[in-house]
């Protein structure tokens, strides 16, 4: 059980699953994590919002145990797919490689999640 959440409180969204990267290390894990900044939208959409994403994953496999993220919008969507991600038990570099929709409005180029994902696979 991934112990999945999301809330909204006034125009922030929070989302998690899985393990915090404290959590992690407390149950054995030798658990890294990465945590970026973004938009929401493609830049050139108007009022894009502000999103972090948190990657906890192990150091030398790179097997995500968990998610966190905050922001404006879109937060719902993203939190579904690292859920998805980790009852798969994908790895940084699986999720890197995935093929998130593109749309102005919805998602810039490169998801937030795939930039994250990105980032951690420098720290396997």
């Amino acid at each position: 059980m991934a112990g999945t959440s999301i809330t909204k409180v006034f125009d922030l969204a929070v989302g998690h699953t899985g393990l915090m990267d404290t959590e992690a290390r407390e149950a054995g894990f030798d658990a890294v994590a990465t945590t970026i900044s973004a938009k929401t939208r493609a830049h050139a959409y108007p009022d894009p919002k502000d999103i972090a994403v948190r990657l906890v994953f192990e150091k030398k496999t790179g097997r995500i145990l968990g998610a966190q993220m905050a922001g404006g919008e879109g937060v719902a969507k993203r939190i579904d797919v690292l859920v998805a991600a980790l009852y798969a038990g994908w790895t940084v570099e699986d999720l890197a490689a995935l093929d998130l929709s593109y749309a102005p409005p919805f998602a810039p180029v490169w998801d937030p999640i795939l930039v994250c994902a990105n980032v951690a696979k420098k720290k396997t």
